[in-house]
């Protein structure tokens, strides 16, 4: 079993400014196993494992029906997920991961060695057609069947590296006149500074109050900080088709759902498509703001652990009962999401399920629960740059106190 590298070095940031050595040494999470299995020594003894190795991972691509799955657990298992970022691993960065991140200040062992080994490899990448993202799995869980819910606590996400990437890319993000520079008709991996996309590599580091940051160096020198909560971007269940499934916009299966409310503690619940379920992760990022304007969060590998358990329909309690699109939860919200091409055919999907949630959740009338969502809860804009947009409602649990379960 590989231990994990325990590393304190300093980081060269996109503009060539050094920033400061770590005060806090980072613990280099490693791949524990070369395959998926079950962990019987070590911090995470009596876990499930699956690590991110060419035989578990899809590059653009989500899991369909016929995915092979790389490992099968009973429902209630804890599973841990070693992931990789695509940032700094795709063709407008070179697709090379180790010089990649070596030209930012970081040392070739600290390149973790799963991300080498993709981009070195001959596995088929098309920075134009296939999304970007790496996604690790799928796992098969027993006796999810189709009609049932897969409900996956989070129970901890992890950095694996102390540093991130910050894309904008043209034609992606918020604002169309960003990036404003060239992109050019001979851009390619042998020569990424054609695409005139940005990236900005972003060290984090802990502050004197313990706390981790990620570290903008400005051109002045001065550092913009900001505090990390890290989640995956991507957790879903495989669609029932035999089409690919592009990565990158979400739909009733969940996928790219960028819901930064889904970090640790959380719970989310997807409606099971196919036998097994067929479940994924991937798109790990260290801190993302609402809207995800510029393109991408902060991203970097993360290992991510979770307790998959099957609900079974006509048996177990199912918050909002009959779900056909992903629903969450945290200590203090349900979260409803609105999938859509158009931000205002996503805020009406997410009213609506808000309000479908509510009646049947609490056994409140539809004007009721309608009144109340004006008048008291939020809706958050996950993301515009994914082609399907997002938006979800954080109705507070608080508010329900006197309800008890409706049967």
């Amino acid at each position: 079993m590989l231990k994990p590298l325990v590393l304190s070095l300093a980081i060269v940031s996109s503009f060539g400014l050094p920033t400061s050595v770590y005060a806090e040494e980072f613990k280099i999470l490693k791949q524990l196993e070369n395959k998926p299995t079950l962990l019987k020594s070590g911090e995470y003894k009596g876990n499930y494992y699956v690590p991110s190795t060419l035989n578990t991972i899809t590059w653009g691509y989500l899991p369909n029906k016929e995915a092979k799955p790389v490992l099968t657990v009973p429902s209630g298992s804890v599973v841990t997920f070693d992931t990789v970022s695509h940032e700094g691993l795709l063709e407008d960065q070179g697709r090379n991961a180790e010089k990649y991140f070596t030209s930012k200040g970081v040392k070739p062992e600290h390149v973790l060695a799963e991300a080498k080994l993709i981009t070195d490899s001959k596995l088929k990448h098309d920075f134009h057609k296939d999304g970007p993202h790496i996604i690790t799995g799928p796992l098969y869980v027993e006796g999810a069947m189709p009609g049932d819910i897969l409900k996956v606590e989070i129970l901890k996400v992890e950095p694996r590296v102390p540093y991130g990437v910050i894309s904008n890319r043209h034609g992606k993000g918020t604002l169309p006149e960003f990036p404003k520079r060239i992109k050019h008709e001979h851009a390619s991996a042998a020569n990424p500074d054609a695409y005139g996309n940005v990236s900005i590599f972003t060290p984090i580091e802990k502050n004197a109050k313990g706390v981790w940051e990620g570290i903008l160096k400005t051109e002045s020198g001065k550092a913009i900080r900001f505090p990390l909560s890290p989640f995956m971007g991507t957790m879903g269940v495989a669609a029932n088709t035999s089409e690919p499934v592009h990565s990158v916009p979400p739909s009733f299966y969940g996928g790219n759902i960028d819901i930064n409310d889904l970090s640790a503690g959380a719970t989310a619940y997807y409606p099971v498509q196919v036998p097994g379920a067929l479940f994924y992760t991937g798109d790990s990022h260290f801190v993302q703001g609402d809207g995800e304007v510029a393109l991408t969060a902060l991203e970097g590998s993360a290992r991510a652990t979770f307790k998959i358990s099957v609900l079974k329909a006509g048996k177990d309690k199912i918050p909002g009962n009959l779900l056909s699109q992903p629903l969450g939860e945290n200590a203090e919200f349900w979260i409803t999401p609105g999938l859509d091409e158009d931000l205002d055919e996503a805020m009406r999907k997410s009213t609506r399920e808000a309000i479908r949630f509510l009646v049947s959740e609490y056994g409140i009338a539809e004007e009721i629960a309608y009144a109340y969502l004006s008048a008291a809860t939020d809706f958050e804009v996950s993301q515009v740059v994914d082609k399907t947009k997002g938006i979800h409602a954080m109705i507070r649990k608080a508010d329900f106190k006197e309800f008890t379960k409706v049967k």
